[in-house]
Order: C-alpha cells, then structure tokens, then sequence
C-alpha cells in the first residue's frame, strides 16, 4: 500500500505542547472525524507551524489512538493518532515555506504566495506525491544541515482560532475569534496593602478575594470556579481544590471558544450546569483585561443571563469608569456598564464578614449583591 502524506498544522505553542507530552499521540478537530478516517498506518503527517510558516517534522501514524490525556492547554483535538517522529525540529530550523516556491503544486509562483491553494487552512489535508516527497525530503536535509534562521517570537506564540456561529439578522453565519490568555501587565503605581505585602506573590490581595468568594459560594450552596491559572494558589492554608464544592470541570454545552473564555474569569458561582455569576477581581492587574473577558464572554453566549462584577479598590474607581465607558464596550448591546457592576474591594470584605456574622448566607440569593454594585452610564457627577 502506498505512503500518503497529511499536513499536520500546529502553532509554535501548540509544537511545544506535543513535545512536552512525548511526542508520540498527534490529534485534530472532531469536525475532521471523516478526514482521519482516511489516514493509514504508515502515512506521514508533515508538520507546518502557522503564524512562522515553517515545516518542522515528520510523523509516522501507527494507528488511530484511545488517548484522552490532556496534551494541547488551549483545545482538546479529540481524533487522535498514534505517531513515531521520524523528523522533529526546533522553529529556528525549520524548512520556511518560501523555500518550496516552484518547487510544489501549491506554491508555483508569486500568485500562490499566502493562500498556497488553501493547503495550511485545516489539517489533517492530504498532499499529492510529489509534493509530499519534496516537503519530506527537506524537512530530511533540514535536520541533517541545521541552519538558524531568526523568527516572530509573537507569531510562534499565536494563539489557535476557534470558530463560532454568530447571529446576523436572520442568519446564522461561523465567524473566527481568539482568546487570549490573562495578562501579566502589573500596574506599579498601586500600593499593596501592608497586611499581604510581606506574603508570597502567590498570596495576593487578588488572592484572598478569590477565596472569600468561592468560601460564599459553597455557605450560600451553590459550586464555584477559580480561574484555570489560579487553581495552584493558596490561602490561609488551602488550596482550592481543598473546597468540596469547587469544580474541577465547567459546564460542556458551551464551544470550545466560550469555554476558553469562561475558564479565565476569576471566579464563577454556579448551580447545576447554569452560571449565575461571574466576577473579575482587578488589584494591579489592567483594568481592561478583566472587561475584555466579560464582553467576550457576552459576545459568544448573547442570551446569557448573568451577574457580572468587577471587584477592585476605590483607588481604582476611575480607571474603571474610564475604561468600562470605551467604545467597545459602551456601544456593544447589552451595554457593559449597563450589566456589569462596580464593587468596592474593601466593601466586599466588610458585606462578606458581616453575613458571617450573622449567619446570613444560606438564605442569600445570587442578586444580593446589586445594592453593592455601581453603574457607570457615562451620566456621573
């Protein structure tokens, strides 16, 4: 039987990923079931980096494989194969696409240059012989004559794009988007409070925040998520996983979009599958990281209907006003500042406290918080 040769696309994040995992399971979209179902044991998946357009390895399939493990952080490519490398190799050696002009199908000329005949648009794609054998037999001599080449490092850590159907007046069109991961951007000018300043920069003002909501979440019955980057924290001694009613998994009737969303909002209340609140703590982070996230997620799930909150110190009130007030978020419908609640940090301390207090939380409902809550429609004093 003969050989066929597959484009495998990967983004540099995403290479790094399968190498990190032993390189010997490679997956793909479940939309592709019916395209895998034509890969053979023995064909080669030639592997291209978007974003760097380079060829960077080769893969023999051993057979369809049963892995579930979680191998890609940003989706799960659920038809997966068994794979031996054959060729694998760094970014700064790989085989440019610019290479391969003239020399394949694809790439004739200056006209092919960018779409290549739609190749790189989804893998697993099937290339013709010839062009198989060319793309092998350089990614080959690559390996055996390394030479580096500088490359976008933003481009190699581009993130993967998920598709979402999108209502257009009576249509239902897919349109592309992105979700990026949270920033790191720490605002200098804000000062830590002298009662967290002497912890470990894992013990945060953020921190404690985070635990003193999901702790209300489970008083008030109901099961609670923190965000995907923060489950490693601690506070006071526990973890969050220490709390029986924190989930370790979201709610599966959203997309793979929505879902990345929802997993990098800092703290979720949750009852059965329905969420039905979500809040964006903002100590000395951007402002606008935690904003972007609740109009993303309102942008993928329209009909959604939740208590949204931005918790930050009142030194931060303006920034908030400023930012929530943008265009982007003024203009889109709902309105942002019309649906997402201004909470005064150390208000919140105190509101929690005191239903502690008073033994209050289990008669609590999700709303209770809106008297707290402040709404910026651009009509402030």
């Amino acid at each position: 039987m003969s050989v066929n040769y597959w484009i495998d696309l990967f983004t540099g994040t995403t290479w790094d990923e399968f190498k990190r995992a032993g390189a010997n399971v490679s997956g793909f979209r479940k939309r592709m079931q019916n395209v895998c179902s034509k890969v053979n044991p023995g064909d080669i998946f030639l592997c291209y980096l978007t974003g760097v357009m380079r060829w960077v390895g080769a893969l023999e399939v051993i057979g369809p494989s049963n892995d579930k493990s979680k191998i890609w952080s940003d989706a799960d490519f659920p038809v997966r194969f068994s794979v031996k490398p054959i060729v694998m190799m760094e970014a700064e050696f790989g085989v440019p696409m610019e290479l391969l002009e003239g020399k394949t199908s694809f790439f004739q000329d200056e006209k092919d240059r960018g779409k290549f005949k739609g190749i790189v648009r989804g893998s697993p794609r099937i290339l013709k012989k010839r062009d198989g054998d060319t793309v092998f037999e350089l990614i080959k001599n690559a390996q055996e004559n390394p030479i580096g080449r500088e490359f976008d490092q933003k481009k190699h850590q581009r993130k993967p794009v998920f598709k979402v159907e999108q209502k257009r007046g009576k249509k239902s069109v897919e349109v592309e988007v992105t979700v990026p991961e949270n920033e790191e951007e720490v605002i200098p000018s804000l000062k830590i409070p002298d009662s967290v300043a002497h912890l470990q920069p894992e013990h945060t003002l953020h921190t404690e925040i985070q635990f003193l909501l999901i702790s209300l979440a489970g008083e008030m019955g109901f099961e609670a998520w923190i965000a995907r980057n923060d489950k490693g924290k601690s506070w006071n001694g526990k973890q969050a996983a220490d709390f029986p009613h924190v989930v370790m998994e979201l709610p599966t009737q959203f997309n793979e979009a929505t879902t990345k969303t929802i997993e990098m909002i800092d703290v979720l209340w949750l009852k059965g599958n329905s969420i039905i609140a979500a809040f964006e703590v903002e100590c000395t982070t951007a402002i606008y990281s935690g904003l972007l996230r609740m109009s993303d997620l309102l942008a993928l799930q329209p009909n959604l209907n939740i208590k949204l909150y931005l918790v930050a110190p009142e030194e931060r009130k303006n920034k908030v006003y400023q930012e929530i007030l943008r265009p982007s978020f003024s203009l889109r419908e709902p309105p942002l500042p019309k649906i997402c609640g201004f909470i005064e940090l150390n208000k919140l301390k105190q509101k929690i406290q005191t239903i502690r207090e008073l033994g209050l939380a289990a008669s609590l409902k999700p709303d209770f918080l809106e008297q707290d809550a402040e709404y910026f429609t651009g009509n402030e004093k």
